[in-house]
């Protein structure tokens, strides 16, 4: 019975140090950050922001420096709300621009941000209120198809 035991034992521990490696692995390559702030969250608002979704990449001249953490509507003036975590040592002034890209013809959806050079930086939780609205590919091709591209109408 002791040999028995002793060897379930052993399965059993080593199952849970499985575990808690797994865990360990997932939390560090998810970039959850439960072990110390290594990001700063700002707000941006946009007229549209369809196809942006909660886990798209923010980013600076072609390179990731965050993603888009959430998504809300202000129903006072019916716009999009688009709060970003950017990473700690990525400051940015307060005249930056965002602006909804789209990787490819009918790729993913992203933030780029242009900064600005005012020289004040935005504080966690400050907005960007100088945004581009993603173009809308269909409204175009409806326009070119009904002949409304040339006057400006539908």
């Amino acid at each position: 019975m002791s040999t028995r035991y002793t060897v379930e034992t052993s399965v059993g521990v080593f199952v849970f140090v499985a575990l808690l490696c797994i865990g360990y692995l997932t939390i560090q390559l998810g970039d959850f950050g439960f072990w110390g702030a290594d990001s700063y969250q700002i707000k941006a608002r946009f007229n549209s922001v369809s196809g942006l979704k909660a886990g798209n990449v923010v980013q600076i001249a072609g390179v990731t420096v965050g993603q888009v953490e959430d998504i809300d509507l202000n129903t006072d003036e019916f716009v999009a709300i688009v709060t970003m975590s950017i990473k700690q040592d990525v400051r940015l002034s307060d005249d930056s621009m965002a602006a909804v890209k789209t990787s490819g013809l009918i790729g993913d959806k992203y933030i780029s941000i242009s900064p600005g050079g005012s020289g004040f930086s935005l504080e966690p939780g400050d907005m960007i209120i100088d945004t581009q609205s993603p173009i809308d590919i269909e409204e175009l091709v409806g326009k070119y198809v009904f002949g409304g591209a040339e006057n400006g109408e539908r």
